[in-house]
Order: C-alpha cells, then structure tokens, then sequence
C-alpha cells in the first residue's frame, strides 16, 4: 500500500460535473476543504483528510494502485476498469442514465443476423449489455461528441449517458432505452480498508449524518 499517507485518510475526487456537489455534500458533514487556482492536493481544514483531484477516468486507477484508499465516482467509471472495489456508500447527487439513442426514425430492431454498430465512450458497459441479449454487435470507442456518430452514419446507435437529454434533442436524436441508472458511490481499495477500517467507517458515518 505504498502512496497512502498514514497521516490522513486520501480521497481521490473526479474532476468535473461532480465536484461541486462534492464539495457541497462534504462540507454538511464538516469536512471542509477547496483547490485553489491549479492545485490537485488538498487537507481538509480539520487536518485529517487528504483529497486529490483527478481526471474521472483515471480515478478508478489511482484508489486501485494505493495511491488514494478511497475515491468518490460513478458506477459507470467503476465498471469499465474491471476492478472489484468495496462500495461503501451511495451519494443522493449525481445519478444519471444510461441510455441507447439513435437518430429520430431510424430505430434498428436487433436482429441476429445482422451486427449494430454502436458508438460509445463505455465500451465495456455497452458489449456487456448487448451480449446478455444475444446481439451482435461492433462497439466502436470515441472519446467525444459521440452524437455525431449516428448523424454520420458511423453507427446505427449511441450508448452515452443522458441528464437532461438536451444534447440528444438539439441534435436530432431519440432516447431508445434506458440501459441503467448509475449511480455515485465512496469505494474504497479493499486492502486499505482492511487496514483502516476505523477510520474509514467514522468517514462513512459523517457521511450518513449528512445525508438528506
């Protein structure tokens, strides 16, 4: 578990759409802390915890190699490191849906003999959910703007996640399915919590008194 400070207790924190509710939700439960100008590491004003601030993506990886015991992401992050990470509380903010899109009008049904092409920046989540239905499928990987995808005539679908679907509108798409709620969790290396369990679980604690 080199990295880890024995200091305070580290948490890695996305970059981000999140941040702000974050920060938000912490301070109800008296953990009080900010990044300044270009700064990545922070201490809490109480001195006990330590937050880092990382690329959402990347996230998943720093609490995985000890660098963070703990980070706050969503699930969708989560799923597609393949890591197991103990899930220890599930935050009120932040939950958002998965969802197929395609162009309005141009819905292609499933159909076994012929592969969808399909565009996402989730390829796991994406080949997850189409295999468990039994459809082929080719899972093209972009990394943004993948609405243009089906404009283009890339690919038949999108697999992307939706707030307000907003995007999806202004630029002629239509909402298939919902494939999943994801859901913002506290998630923890296991091997970490199994060393600071008492630290961690009067972290989990603070956080439930502040839930509303």
């Amino acid at each position: 578990m080199s990295g880890v400070s024995e200091d305070f207790v580290t948490i890695a924190l996305p970059k981000g759409r999140l941040i702000d509710s974050i920060g938000n939700y912490l301070s109800l439960c008296g953990c009080n802390f900010s990044f300044t100008g270009r700064e990545l590491v922070t201490i809490d004003s109480e001195n006990r915890l330590k937050f880092l601030l990382v690329k959402n993506a990347d996230l998943p990886i720093y609490v995985k190699h000890g660098i963070a015991g703990l980070g706050i992401c969503g699930e969708d992050v989560i799923a597609e490191t393949g890591y197991e990470f103990y899930k220890l509380f599930e935050f009120s903010f932040g939950s958002t849906r998965m969802c197929l899109a395609c162009r309005k009008g141009d819905k292609v049904s499933p159909d076994r003999q012929i592969k969808l092409k399909v565009a996402t920046k989730f390829p796991v989540f994406a080949e997850r959910y189409f295999h468990s239905m039994g459809v082929p499928v080719e899972i093209i990987k972009l990394s943004g703007s993948i609405e243009l995808a089906p404009i283009l005539g890339l690919t038949h679908y999108i697999v992307d996640l939706v707030e307000t679907g907003n995007t999806l509108k202004e630029n002629n798409l239509e909402i298939v399915e919902v494939l999943s709620w994801v859901k913002v969790y506290l998630i923890s290396n296991p091997a970490y919590y199994k060393l600071n369990y008492k630290r961690v679980d009067d972290f989990v604690r603070r956080l439930k008194e502040g839930r509303h």
